[in-house]
């Protein structure tokens, strides 16, 4: 995804959340959950590539979601550079800048493929249909979701149950709350307009993340005793908080690392490759530091905080 928003009169940020609805499923049905308000797609293996940025929270998601379910031989996966101008992300992390699957230097290409005349952001994660190379949809929350529900024959025998029916309904209002206050929290602190803005902001932020060190001192994932997509949804702002969020966006109440029941539970889901091999802090850092010139006019990126600590045991079971 793209930081692409605005504000309300107040100075609020306003995160522009209307993306391409069209969903991939088995046998191009509809599917049993959520809105069908654009085309649906086949489930094919081999057909789709994932294009999603390691720099990118929302983005990082589908990658983790991707390796989690053992999909690698079955979608493939290109993956922009850190950073992007007003037009796209581009693949400058490829051999002459190209994917070597879609043959485009930007992502844009595969947008205005479909729609000559797309009038939104381009934004990443985006599944991209490679015989036409064609965006298919960049529809973030569902494409995690359909990894999950419409591609079951095709994930390993072992993935984990990202949704369990039986917490399901509860589940849900987590991840809303994870997402209006956390994952979007931040942004809302770091682009607001005024200081009476920032300052609500700050209170919903905290006011959350006490909660979330409150659930994670009875339960170690969560939902409980198991990985499910909610771990996954907030574990990609944990992992950019220390780095980022916590100075470039002026969330500076406390540090993850003074959060004792949430750190534990961050360096856990670290220690998982799916979550730790697709954590680049790195590309994280440039990410941010340099695309958001109006926080950041030097594009000077910090060279803390040390990422071993990370490493440290985290003492849970």
């Amino acid at each position: 995804m793209s930081d692409s928003g605005g504000y309300v009169s107040t100075g609020e940020f306003k995160r522009d959340a209307s993306y391409i609805p069209d969903r991939i499923t088995k046998d191009g049905r509809r599917p049993e959950h959520g809105p069908v308000e654009g085309d649906l797609w086949p489930v094919e293996p081999g057909r789709y590539r994932l294009v999603a940025a390691k720099a990118c929270p929302w983005a990082t998601r589908a990658i983790i979601v991707r390796q989690l379910l053992g999909l690698e031989d079955v979608i493939s996966l290109g993956t922009p550079g850190p950073t992007h101008d007003e037009r796209s992300w581009t693949f400058d992390l490829d051999p002459g800048g190209v994917d070597p699957v879609l043959g485009i230097e930007r992502i844009q290409q595969a947008y205005l493929a479909r729609f000559p005349d797309y009038p939104k952001g381009i934004t990443v994660p985006v599944v991209v249909d490679v015989p036409t190379g064609q965006v298919v949809t960049n529809d973030f929350p569902w494409i995690t979701h359909d990894l999950f529900f419409e591609w079951r024959e095709h994930q390993r025998a072992d993935a984990p149950d990202l949704w369990p029916a039986d917490l399901r309904e509860e589940m849900e209002e987590v991840m809303q709350r994870v997402y209006t206050e956390v994952n979007n929290g931040v942004y809302r602190c770091g682009f607001a307009g005024s200081q009476e803005a920032y300052d609500a902001a700050y209170d919903r932020l905290w006011t959350a993340l006490d909660w979330l060190e409150d659930r994670l001192s009875t339960r170690r994932y969560l939902m409980g005793d198991a990985i499910t997509e909610a771990d996954v949804r907030l574990w990609t702002t944990l992992a950019r908080f220390d780095a980022v969020y916590h100075g470039h966006f002026k969330c500076n109440r406390q540090k993850l690392t003074e959060l004792p029941n949430l750190w534990g539970y961050a360096r856990e889901l670290y220690a998982i490759p799916a979550f730790g091999d697709n954590t680049d802090f790195e590309q994280i850092k440039k990410h941010y530091y340099v695309v958001h010139k109006d926080l950041n006019p030097t594009q000077i990126v910090p060279d803390g905080p040390d990422p071993a600590v990370w490493l440290e045991p985290h003492g849970r079971s």
